[in-house]
């Protein structure tokens, strides 16, 4: 009986890696992020359907970083480069509005279909539309659901534009949002967030 049981979680452990593999080529394919989407077409091509195959969005995460080091190794970290330079540029414009980087391109993964992720602070809803129009930059307005922590959701307003060929995408949260970070799509936990000084440091390292 412990034999069997044995051999059905290591079964299953290999079907969640096959599965985290292929949602992983289908993201970096894709140049799509979403974690759920990506576990459904993994489980529909491999034809696996049981939940308990189901891989973490952690696991899908760390085998999409493993396939751009093998798949990947010279346009992905050129176009990491790229963005986070531009994030270090737009940072410096946007510096009244507090921002931060987040996403791919603080956690590494980001490639050439990647937009720039920002998290900017205002008490004035209107603040970041005024400040780019008199920019002369044109945007889309939207808005973006964010899990605050276990029990509820906030939705903010973001805007969206795209310089040099890189899209931008930046949502606005209140100034005592710098305080705590909504949970990152990946394992649930406070969002990694990074201030200009930050990825300056980031930079210089690489």
């Amino acid at each position: 009986m412990h034999h069997a049981q044995q051999h059905a979680e290591t079964r299953t452990r290999e079907r969640r890696r096959r599965l985290a593999v292929e949602a992983a080529r289908w993201m970096a394919e894709s140049g799509q992020r979403d974690f759920a989407q990506a576990k459904r077409k993994a489980a529909e091509r491999l034809g696996i359907l049981e939940d308990a195959s189901l891989p973490r969005n952690r696991e899908i995460q760390e085998a999409l970083l493993e396939h751009q080091r093998l798949f990947q190794g010279d346009e992905q970290p050129q176009a990491l480069a790229e963005r986070r330079e531009a994030a270090l540029h737009a940072m410096h414009l946007l510096a009244s509005f507090e921002p931060r980087l987040v996403g791919p391109v603080l956690e590494g993964s980001a490639d050439a279909h990647s937009a720039v992720n920002l998290h900017v602070f205002s008490d004035d809803p209107q603040a970041l539309d005024w400040f780019l129009s008199e920019h002369g930059i044109p945007f889309d307005s939207g808005s973006h659901r964010y899990r605050a922590n276990a029990d509820a959701e906030i939705e903010v307003p973001t805007v969206s534009f795209t310089a040099d060929g890189i899209h931008f995408e930046l949502s606005l949260f209140p100034l005592d949002g710098l305080r705590q970070s909504p949970l990152d799509r990946i394992d649930r936990r406070p969002m990694q967030r990074a201030a200009l000084a930050q990825l300056q440091e980031l930079l210089d390292a690489s």
